[in-house]
């Protein structure tokens, strides 16, 4: 393994250099997960640098993920972890109204998007979990439980993806969900005034029996006209 690519780094103090020399560098050499790195001596002597200022860079690599310590081989690159930071700054007090309302879109684009693998992997299992959700739905009228089934019923969309990424991804964004649902509710129009007047409303059971007989275009359509409500409400705020 060749240290020749590391660039020298004139001022030691300048540890955002170090760090992006060895970026380079991993990439360069095409590191994989499970790979060795050199040496920290070998890293500070291939630079031209401290071990100590090589030290507080692979500290930042191993605070977002990069690198992790192993027994008896020293840093090896880690299979990186896409939301390990991600999770530490979504907190609702920690962000403004803005970002949090831009992050709900988000997650209503991908819902649009979800039917081509709930179509690929639905089964009569997972159909009838969304069944009984929705059964408890259309037995309330309290808005609050109406609340609290819409998100039991999106919630479990994710999981029946099976895709273990969007589901970590919803998990992750809830506060942020509960947020703009707590806004959202304190509308008493907030889940039918805002629908076009050339769409009708969109409910749980359509949804489901779409997912049941129909196909992933009538989906598609359906979930944007259901989501409509949210983009409406929040494009206003």
């Amino acid at each position: 393994m060749s240290l020749e690519k590391l660039r020298p780094v004139e001022n030691l103090s300048q540890v955002d250099k170090i760090e992006m020399s060895l970026q380079e560098y991993l990439r360069s050499e095409n590191f994989q997960p499970g790979d060795s790195l050199p040496k920290e001596l070998e890293l500070a002597q291939a630079m031209g640098v401290s071990r100590t200022a090589i030290r507080e860079a692979l500290s930042r690599f191993r605070t977002l993920g990069i690198i992790e310590s192993r027994k008896n081989r020293g840093m090896v690159i880690a299979k990186p972890d896409v939301f390990n930071n991600m999770e530490r700054v979504l907190d609702p007090q920690l962000l403004d109204d803005e970002t949090m309302n831009e992050i709900f879109e988000m997650r209503l684009v991908i819902e649009v998007g979800l039917g081509d693998v709930l179509f690929l992997r639905k089964n009569d299992a997972d159909l009838s979990k969304l069944e009984r959700i929705v059964e408890k739905e259309e037995k309330t009228t309290k808005k609050i439980d109406i609340v609290k089934y819409d998100i039991e019923f999106h919630s479990m969309l994710y999981k029946l993806s099976g895709n273990k990424t969007i589901m970590r991804f919803q998990k992750m964004l809830l506060p942020i969900f509960d947020h703009v649902y707590a806004n959202l509710s304190k509308d008493t129009e907030a889940y039918t005034g805002n629908i076009p007047e050339d769409m009708s409303p969109v409910s749980h059971r359509d949804l489901l029996n779409t997912l049941k007989n129909g196909n992933l275009e009538q989906f598609r359509s359906q979930m944007r006209t259901h989501l409509m409500v949210y983009f409406k409400k929040l494009s206003t705020d």
